[in-house]
């Protein structure tokens, strides 16, 4: 099975650092950044532990649940939790899905058989409140990933949806963006009476 932008986001139960959980019950109304780790105790890992515990503010704001995973089991990351707020200075609230029997990992395709039989890769999946899979990033597991990037790409989408705008390379909230070219001049009228600049007819930029 492949994981595609768009497709609902696999269902599942498992038991998580705070306990058992339905995700899509557990998703309710918000948008969730779902997270893989290659495993417990390990350097890259517990830096990106302890940043999305540092962003939990900001996650909130944008109505965003982290939820991570790595093939360890519970107790192995409650220990590790302590690890990672003593050596990054937080406090790790956000639930992490133990999943020793890799069955969460294998329904994700987080398990890249080049890299390891048993250890997932770096994914990243985000989910609307609508179960939709909105955008997938897959990291090697040397390669911490890039948290400036995830908020803005969630930024993005929460703009898209809620002003039915595109966003060009490189944008960040407060930027130019772009209409898109389903919708014509008389709707683009209605939707953005700020105006645009046409800078080719298929090329429509503007300020929210």
């Amino acid at each position: 099975m492949s994981i595609h932008i768009g497709d609902v986001a696999p269902n599942f139960t498992a038991d998580t650092t705070t306990g058992t959980i339905d995700f899509h019950e557990w998703i309710g109304g918000d948008w969730v950044f779902f997270f893989s780790h290659p495993g417990d105790f390990t350097p890259v890992c517990t830096t990106e532990i302890g940043r999305t515990a540092q962003l939990a503010e900001e996650f909130a704001m944008r109505h965003v649940k982290p939820l991570g995973l790595s093939t360890d089991g519970v107790e192995e990351h409650l220990t590790w939790i302590e690890d990672v707020n003593d050596t990054q200075n937080t406090t790790v609230k956000f639930p992490i899905v133990a999943d020793p029997d890799r069955t969460v990992a294998r329904l994700y395709e987080m398990i890249h058989a080049n890299q390891s039989e048993t250890a997932a890769v770096r994914s990243v999946f985000i989910i609307d409140p609508n179960k939709k899979i909105r955008l997938t990033m897959t990291y090697p597991m040397s390669v911490g990933r890039n948290f400036d990037e995830i908020l803005r790409v969630i930024d993005a989408l929460q703009a898209g949806d809620s002003g039915r705008i595109a966003t060009p390379a490189d944008w960040l909230p407060g930027g130019t963006v772009i209409i898109p070219t389903s919708i014509g001049d008389d709707e683009a009228k209605n939707l953005f009476p700020q105006g645009w600049t046409e800078v080719r007819p298929y090329l429509r930029t503007t300020k929210l």
